[in-house]
């Protein structure tokens, strides 16, 4: 085609589809260059202006199915990271686990005293003498954006914490920072307070080396939700027992007893997580 035809995106906007972005997908769920050419010939064949970016995705999703389980669950990362719902709280669960495959040591849902009033924190990530003080702003909708107001009070309320820590014998050489973690995007005023005023913002896509998905797939930490052999109730029964993260899968299988899978898929579901857990990019 010598002109692409426009796609709709989730957020109503529209734009000519990429080729080259269906690519890097592809390549990112760990799709080598015959599966990525046959499916880039089959989306080829689907395409017509208006078409939505979630019927191309499903179409994709599907074809690598056919090839391989954990490249289409790799594939659906953002999705699977939707339905950790409807309740933040797995979320911050998650971006802790993100962070502690990184180094830090973690603490999730403390409320800490500030120097006017108290704040419920998210996530704490400490490592050294930093401290990271990270609210997580999740939404179910990939249509839905961070705005500039989620920064500006967030950042108040983070000021205040580190104006009391600076006070604390304890944290003394300590370098604190405030950071807001996302599973969406932020809009440009959102990113140009966090630019201005340092706040650390962290976005599905933002900033573009060290995102939420760069930090996933670079420590392979994928969340239950991820699995295309579970079923949504057997991946939300998961969830209420505290069960986030594939490697928790890896290390407590009996935590799959309870789903009354038959052995087979018991097994299949096993396998998938082996899979993820250890797959290179």
């Amino acid at each position: 085609m010598s002109q692409q035809p426009i796609i709709r995106k989730a957020s109503g906007e529209k734009e000519p589809f990429s080729f080259d972005k269906l690519e890097i997908s592809l390549k990112r769920a760990g799709a080598k260059k015959d599966v990525i050419n046959s499916v880039k010939e089959k989306i080829g064949e689907l395409l017509y202006d208006g078409i939505t970016t979630q019927k191309i995705y499903k179409k994709a999703f599907e074809l690598l199915r056919k090839e391989r389980r954990s490249m289409a669950a790799r594939y659906s990362l953002k999705k699977a990271i939707m339905q950790l719902g409807p309740t933040g709280y797995p979320f911050e669960h998650f971006v802790a686990q993100v962070l502690t495959a990184q180094g830090y040591k973690t603490k999730t849902g403390k409320i800490l005293q500030g120097y006017c009033v108290t704040h419920e924190i998210d996530v704490i990530a400490t490592q050294d003498n930093r401290q990271y003080l990270i609210e997580c702003k999740y939404y179910n909708s990939q249509g839905k954006h961070c705005g500039v107001q989620v920064p500006l009070y967030i950042h108040s309320r983070v000021n205040d914490i580190i104006k009391k820590r600076e006070q604390l014998s304890k944290f003394e050489d300590y370098r604190f920072e405030g950071w807001i973690v996302t599973n969406t995007r932020f809009t440009k005023d959102a990113t140009d307070y966090g630019k201005c005023s340092g706040l650390h913002l962290v976005s599905w896509d933002y900033p573009q080396k060290n995102s939420l998905k760069a930090m996933i797939e670079e420590h392979n930490i994928f969340p239950v939700t991820i699995l295309t052999h579970l079923t949504k109730k057997d991946k939300e029964y998961l969830l209420k027992k505290g069960i986030v993260l594939c490697r928790q899968l890896q290390k407590n299988p009996e935590m799959l007893n309870a789903l009354n899978l038959k052995n087979k898929k018991k097994q299949n579901v096993l396998d998938e997580v082996e899979d993820l857990v250890l797959m290179d990019d």
